[in-house]
């Protein structure tokens, strides 16, 4: 085969730095679109992009070849500089990060998930949601290290 195809989903999802409510919601439209061209820079596609005042949630499709940390890895640290030159804030990400893949059937319930953030968050944390995606995805982990 001449080219490599794949269709490749996941869900990246990834705190403010101890969960601080930094995204107010005046800031987010911007910031969530500068994430967008982070990955669309990265020849990506940014399905929906949402969060609230302390984590993002973002649906991707990514290229085969690329990998889910290199891309963290770039979203995180260009968006968090551009942040802090933007609103002279002291804008962080949590260290880690959470990457979970997605069927093409899912894409519309892991998309409206994605969309009312908001009001899922009125009954759940943040850390709460993050457990319970690993738990849901048979991943084993300690609460001593997914927190910083």
């Amino acid at each position: 085969m001449a080219h490599t195809c794949g269709n490749v989903i996941v869900h990246l999802i990834f705190s403010t730095k101890g969960r601080m409510p930094l995204i107010t919601p005046e800031l987010r439209p911007d910031l969530f679109a500068y994430l967008g061209g982070i990955v669309h820079e990265m020849r990506g596609t940014a399905l929906i992009i949402s969060g609230t005042a302390d984590h993002v949630h973002m649906l991707l499709r990514i290229r085969p070849a690329q990998s889910a940390a290199e891309l963290a890895r770039v979203v995180k640290a260009n968006s968090s500089r551009w942040a802090r030159e933007k609103w002279k804030a002291d804008f962080s990400w949590q260290t880690g990060y959470g990457v979970f893949t997605v069927s093409e059937s899912n894409v519309p319930a892991v998309s409206r998930y994605i969309a009312t953030q908001e009001e899922h968050h009125k009954k759940h944390s943040f850390q709460q949601e993050f457990v319970a995606f690993l738990k849901k995805n048979n991943i084993p982990y300690d609460e001593r290290y997914i927190w910083d």
